[in-house]
């Protein structure tokens, strides 16, 4: 095979947080850069179990899915399992402008309200959990050498085909749960922090796929155990790009534009779940005891809440302003990185626009309280199941109107689709089906 016979797969994150596209000869690279792919209004509505429900598309219109060179990888697998070779896209009309459903388009524009409102940009990592579907090491390996040892092989495979693809790996860990691991990854300006996102997920699939192995990234895969979750760390830059997320003097640290976009978060943060939190069984796991989230609070170093402030290890308060970022836990892999992050960013530059007070820091037992004493400090428990979360979206005028208003009917007629190809499924069942699809 000549390097101009070598398939390209040009792909876009949907708002399954499945990666579709297609591929096309290397030799064609500079006519696909120009005029792209040719792709359909309607693959929006391909859920994550392949059934398409009613939408507004059907069989009509045409769009392209045009490659970017600077967001995909040229990766070669381990054990001669020959190379990956993958580009993330953005779909566009036929005349050029973004499509209203392009996730990569919609985390751009909430990129550009976010530096007109306050004139400042996201910088961004993720943690990503998933899961072995077998193997590995014995029970009580929970965070332990045996349990990395099990699977070190496999890490370092991976954290070389990241950096092969320009990513740079943090750490790699053996997690609580079953066959349960975690890979990390470095700090990134927001649209290449959700890039680099995809590419982890697809390359941590490869990988394991060429060493004989498969995972998923499945929210959780049996009801009485833990889950897996993506934990998106976010802190803010000025114009000149210096931190603007600490303030010495702020409280829990936060500066005045950082409190502001916490406590926009977490206002939303009832009426956006649905989008960060996207699938049937996401909700098992975001309940009280499980280091998830379950309440729209801040937290100080605390791994129950939705918006933790994190720990630094500096002391110099340059040194202090780089470290200082704040975490958001209410979400998981059936997300699209480029929509998770375009919420959130959404959410904080409402809050700047309305000029929201930072959150007080919770520091107790939240699900001991009372609905009331909860509402009297501004908190609620999350919404408990799918399709309360697409009603509380459905039903936010501020939260739906980030978007065009065409995703909006899409992302609820898509996800009330794939509610019902579950049909009467049993939790167990649930769990089972959304670990193959993810």
């Amino acid at each position: 095979m000549t390097d101009p016979d070598r398939l390209i797969f040009v792909a876009t994150s949907d708002v399954a947080g499945k990666t579709r596209g297609k591929a096309f000869p290397a030799a064609d690279l500079a006519s696909r850069r120009a005029k792209g792919v040719g792709w359909t209004p309607t693959n929006v509505m391909i859920t994550c179990f392949d059934t398409i429900p009613d939408g507004p598309f059907g069989a009509l219109g045409d769009l392209v899915l045009v490659p970017d060179e600077a967001a995909g990888f040229d990766v070669a697998l381990p054990n001669d399992a020959g190379a990956a070779r993958m580009m993330l896209g953005d779909i566009r009309e036929l005349d050029g402008a973004p499509w209203s459903c392009c996730t990569r388009a919609l985390l751009k524009s909430a990129i550009e309200r976010l530096d007109r409102v306050a004139g400042l940009s996201v910088t961004a990592a993720f943690e990503h959990e998933f899961q072995f579907a077998s193997g590995g090491p014995p029970a009580g390996e929970a965070y332990g050498f045996l349990g990395f040892a099990a699977r070190r092989r496999f890490g370092e495979a991976l954290g070389a085909a990241l950096r092969a693809a320009g990513v740079t790996p943090d750490t790699f860990m053996k997690e609580y749960g079953p066959n349960q691991y975690e890979i990390t990854i470095a700090p990134s300006a927001a649209l290449r922090a959700a890039d680099e996102a995809v590419m982890l997920r697809e390359l941590t699939r490869l990988v394991a796929q060429a060493m004989g192995e498969a995972v998923t990234f499945a929210p959780i895969l049996d009801p009485a155990s833990v889950g897996n979750g993506v934990h998106v760390h976010m802190s803010l830059r000025d114009r000149d790009g210096r931190p603007a997320t600490w303030s010495p003097d702020g409280p829990g640290g936060l500066s005045k534009a950082a409190g502001s976009f916490a406590a926009g978060i977490l206002a939303r943060l009832p009426d956006l779940l649905a989008l960060t939190a996207p699938s049937d069984i996401s909700y098992l796991r975001l309940t009280p005891h499980r280091w998830s989230a379950a309440y729209n609070n801040l937290g100080y170093r605390d791994r129950e809440a939705a918006l933790r402030i994190c720990p630094v290890t500096a002391s110099e308060p340059d040194a202090i302003a780089r470290q200082f970022n704040m975490e958001y836990r209410a979400a998981d892999a059936a997300a699209s990185p480029h929509l998770l992050l375009a919420v959130l960013i959404h959410a904080g530059a409402q809050g700047i626009e309305d000029g929201l007070a930072p959150p007080d820091p919770t520091s107790e037992d939240l699900s001991q309280l009372a609905p009331e004493a909860l509402a009297a400090r501004g908190l609620v428990r999350l919404p408990q199941s799918l399709g309360e979360a697409l009603s509380r979206f459905e039903g936010s005028a501020v939260v739906s109107g980030w978007w065009p208003e065409t995703f909006t009917r899409v992302y609820l007629a898509h996800k009330r689709g794939e509610i019902q190809a579950l049909g009467d499924a049993s939790p167990a069942e649930r769990c089972a089906a959304y670990q193959r699809a993810y």
